[in-house]
């Protein structure tokens, strides 16, 4: 396990915590941890040079996202991925982001125009020259931005509650060969419907973005699990 330098965990807590949940959440989803394993506090919070708060506070987000369970006797423990339960998540969010594109069609003014295709163009750059992480950072601004174009809080809210629970497998579909450039194709049909007012376009072009995200999810985890975890495959 690699060490993260001792982090100050009174201003910066928060972002202490999520630092370690997304790199602890990556180790799960890239099969780095595998089902099965025990957790221990202890260990993590000398592994990221923290107390045991944020560890625990950590497993608290891990366990929202599906990604480990509390047993008794046992502590926490890294759960399966099943495949069932990451579909539905996905078929949600394909739903729920195919309303906020056709009322962000509808609904966004001209500055949140003007931000969508500069924000966008900017981007060009990251398929060339960008690390994995550093498209994920722009796609979650990308979407963050139609989300609030959309003008409707509720939906919203439940986007991006399913986002966060999400937030791993979408950042894992970007380690997947030519994702990144076919991820920036579909962004570029989005941003002409939306510019172009089209809602009843974008509303299907995000649906499928989101469905294509969602297969590429499910490839990056079968690949990634123990042969034991994988449908219709048995240990010898």
């Amino acid at each position: 396990m690699s060490r993260l330098p001792p982090q100050p965990e009174r201003a910066g807590k928060g972002t202490v915590v999520d630092s370690i949940v997304q790199t602890l959440a990556d180790d799960i989803v890239s099969g780095s941890l595998t089902p099965g394993t025990k957790l221990d506090a202890q260990a993590m919070a000398e592994r990221f040079g923290v107390s045991r708060t944020p560890i625990r506070e950590t497993f608290g987000h891990l366990a929202a996202m599906g990604l480990v369970t509390h047993r008794p006797n046992r502590g926490v423990i890294v759960a399966t991925l099943s495949p069932e339960a990451l579909n539905d998540l996905y078929e949600a969010m394909a739903e729920l982001e195919a309303a906020l594109a056709r009322l962000a069609a509808l609904r966004m003014n001209s500055q949140q125009r003007d931000a969508l295709l500069q924000l966008h163009q900017e981007s060009v750059h990251l398929v060339r020259d960008g690390s994995a992480d550093d498209y994920a950072r722009y796609n979650h601004d990308f979407h963050a931005l139609i989300f609030e174009s959309a003008q409707s809080s509720q939906l919203q809210q439940l986007a991006e509650a399913t986002r966060t629970r999400l937030a791993p497998f979408r950042r894992a579909q970007f380690r997947m060969t030519n994702r990144v450039s076919k991820s920036w194709e579909e962004h570029d049909a989005i941003v002409r419907a939306i510019l172009a007012g089209d809602a009843d376009g974008v509303a299907r072009l995000m649906r499928l973005h989101v469905q294509t995200v969602s297969a590429m999810s499910a490839e990056f985890v079968a690949e990634h699990q123990p042969a034991s975890e994988r449908p219709g495959e048995t240990t010898a």
